[in-house]
């Protein structure tokens, strides 16, 4: 049977899942890539890494049984925020900086001052909100191209293009440049009631309208693997590539969140909460995407920090057990994930980690502070202190931070019928509980339920293979276990949640002063 790719690229890594089109599962291959913080604050990536990446996941998944000569089409899915600057050529100009970036604080704070403009009444940040439902803030494409017109301009000058994660490594693969709707909100320079790029915001950002690429749907034919592409990758050339969206729009699709009121508590890379909803709810500390169902929104409210914690205390705290690409050695030639470790040595930790706690601002906080000076902190450390206790504290820490992007949620009166636990946090069944007590809730964690999963079921739906983005979920998408809050550790958890916040609140002016 033939198979459909679903590739997703995350903060942190490329994955590829294919799955054949009745909907089973076939195989799925994973490959990290490099971040690079050359100063406090920043997170660029190298492009070439991406391409890199997709090749040697794609070798993993052929070794594992998958033959890649079956693909009959795939679509993408990628972080957003991230512009690719490319030259004449389609070279990449420079490092591609990325969502998580902190250094453009400056010139989200000059858009909150308006102009000496002869008419101009209000703050551009206010206009900015108006137009594209968003905030500034240094995630943003906006103020990071401010930042490169400020301080790199030659790098501006050079561009000629302009594409997106996915946009980039599809245009590899295809020669085609274009984007979707929804990953062009997540530039701050879209238009959302014209659905269009908005000239006066582009201009700000330092680019001409006729940079960037052309808008299309996400479940649109791009064009199909090159020659090239397929000596490159292994993929049969003339491969259909449909157009795939960002990956917080696909993994909650892929989740089965496709009515108004479903929610999805994300243990990713970064972390999110985010609301489907019947219209959009702008909201000054949310963020607000259309949804791959069309008509349909979801606000987000999310940390900086979720996953790529662990991925830290991994490094930090278990690297010398490490065989490399989080497996432990045992001994006997048989490497074991190495998150099975801290699992265990959580899990001896009791519900409060002794009185550790951790705040997840490795790389500042989104909502729903909106801080970039913030900086993560393990408190309550004594002389007894474990290891587990430090790895619970930080599971604890993230599911904190979650719980307190819900509370914009909760004051939006946003209404949740079911909630989904997705991400590669939700594998651990300490995490999830963990994360079921914070929140007080019963969870759903989806199977596969993922971004690579999502993009997979838009290459289906993308060539016919099911009716529409709906039919795909439905025919798809199965539940792999429901996680039941118990009251006990939910009650110590809510008095441990004032903790929490308190600690943030004292820490916040010394962070800032």
């Amino acid at each position: 049977m033939s198979l459909l790719l679903g590739i997703d690229y995350g903060t942190g890594g490329c994955k590829v899942t294919a799955l054949r089109q009745d909907g089973s599962f076939a195989g799925e291959a994973s490959v990290e890539f490099a971040t690079y913080h050359d100063h406090p604050g920043w997170s660029e990536q190298e492009p070439s890494d991406w391409w890199n990446a997709l090749r040697d996941a794609l070798a993993k998944l052929a070794a594992r049984g998958v033959n890649l000569a079956d693909v009959s089409a795939l679509a993408l899915d990628g972080s957003t925020h991230n512009a690719v600057l490319l030259d004449k050529a389609w070279r990449p100009v420079r490092r591609t900086i990325m969502w998580t970036d902190q250094r453009a604080t400056a010139e989200c704070e000059a858009l909150r001052t308006p102009s000496c403009r002869e008419g101009e009444r209000e703050a551009p940040h206010l206009r900015i909100f108006k137009r594209c439902y968003q905030m500034p803030a240094p995630t943003w494409t906006l103020p990071q191209m401010m930042w490169l017109k400020a301080h790199e301009p030659e790098a501006l000058e050079r561009t000629e293009h302009v594409l997106f994660v996915k946009d980039y490594v599809r245009y590899l693969l295809t020669g085609e440049a274009a984007t979707d709707y929804i990953e062009a909100q997540g530039t701050l320079f879209f238009d959302m009631a014209r659905q269009a790029w908005d000239e006066e915001l582009v201009q700000m950002a330092g680019l001409r309208l006729e940079q960037l690429p052309r808008l299309i749907a996400p479940t649109d034919l791009v064009g199909h693997v090159t020659a090239e592409a397929a000596a490159f990758t292994g993929l049969p050339a003339g491969t259909p590539v449909i157009c795939g969206s960002s990956d917080s729009a696909v993994e909650d699709y892929g989740a089965g969140a496709v009515e108004p009121g479903d929610l999805i508590i994300k243990l990713a890379t970064a972390g999110n909460v985010n609301s489907m909803t019947a219209e959009a709810h702008p909201h000054p500390k949310t963020l607000t995407y259309g949804h791959i169902v069309p008509g349909m929104f979801y606000s987000v409210s999310a940390t900086n920090a979720a996953a790529l914690c662990m991925r830290w205390l991994r490094d930090t705290f278990y690297g010398e057990q490490g065989t490399g690409n989080g497996e432990q050695g045992t001994g006997n030639g048989e490497p074991k994930n190495l998150y099975s470790l801290i699992d265990a040595e959580a899990s001896a930790s009791p519900v409060g980690a002794n009185g550790v706690m951790f705040h997840p601002y490795l790389q500042g906080e989104r909502c729903p502070y909106w801080d970039a000076n913030l900086r993560a902190s393990f408190t309550g450390v004594s002389i007894s202190s474990t290891r587990g206790d430090f790895a619970r504290a930080l599971m604890e820490g993230v599911a904190f931070s979650l719980r307190d992007c819900y509370r914009t949620l909760e004051e939006m009166k946003l209404p949740v019928k079911r909630i989904f636990l997705i991400g590669g946090g939700a594998r651990s069944a300490i995490w999830s509980e963990i994360v079921a007590n914070v929140f007080n809730c019963a969870v759903a964690v989806p199977s596969p339920g993922d971004a690579s999963f999502g993009a997979a079921l838009l290459a289906g739906v993308g060539i016919g293979v099911f009716a529409d983005v709906k039919d795909a979920v439905a025919k798809c998408l199965h539940i792999d276990r429901t996680v039941e809050p118990d009251p006990a550790a939910a009650a110590q958890y809510a008095t441990l949640f004032n903790r929490y916040r308190a600690i943030h609140d004292a820490l916040a002016p010394v962070y800032n002063s």
